[in-house]
């Protein structure tokens, strides 16, 4: 199974230091849903890892975050892509759960769901902490300069990264990458 794991906020849709709190604050990155689309077209299944702490602070709740989903699931079909399936950690940094990212715990979860290892699966995200979890299952780690990830554009990559870190514009940029690599050899 060609399985690709991606970061929600800052990654698919605009990111927001006061949260993504709504349907109508949920705004899809510029090629974003089309990006999506295309691995899927090409193949993939897509899932998202999402740290959502805003439900842990009371910011919103399961209902408002359903609702985003709903957007976002609705516009990705007017572009011909899907999401199969939407893993999130709603606690807060402070209650120590094993499924915050840079933990890996949602990406486990994800293995476990499709019953696949991780181990050089592509995982794309805009933050240190989705690669440092993209490496902890042995995930291959994609950094897209979008959201919190923007601050990288133009600039090396501080040592604290993952040193195979590949590094991307944006998502559509990424599906270029992972649509036109080559396949890797079956092993003898």
């Amino acid at each position: 199974m060609k399985l690709v794991i991606l970061d929600r906020d800052g990654t698919i849709n605009a990111d927001s230091d006061q949260f993504v709190k709504s349907p109508l604050e949920w705004e899809p990155l510029p090629g974003a849903l089309e990006a999506i689309a295309r691995l899927n077209h090409a193949g993939w299944h897509v899932a998202i890892a999402s740290n959502q702490s805003g439900l842990g602070r009371g910011l919103f709740d399961v209902a408002s975050l359903n609702a985003m989903h709903a957007k976002m699931h609705k516009l990705l079909s007017s572009h011909g892509g899907r999401v199969d399936a939407i893993f999130y950690c709603p606690h807060t940094p402070e209650e120590g759960c094993s499924c915050r990212k840079p933990l890996p715990g949602l990406f486990e979860q994800i293995g476990e769901r499709f019953g696949v290892e991780l181990k050089g699966t592509p995982i794309v995200g805009d933050s240190l902490r989705d690669l440092q979890a993209a490496v902890a299952v042995g995930g291959e780690p994609h950094l897209v300069l979008t959201g919190k990830g923007a601050e990288f554009a133009g600039r090396p990559l501080p040592e604290t990264f993952p040193a195979n870190t590949r590094v991307h514009r944006d998502l559509a940029a990424f599906a270029d990458y992972l649509v036109t690599r080559p396949a890797p050899r079956p092993h003898p």
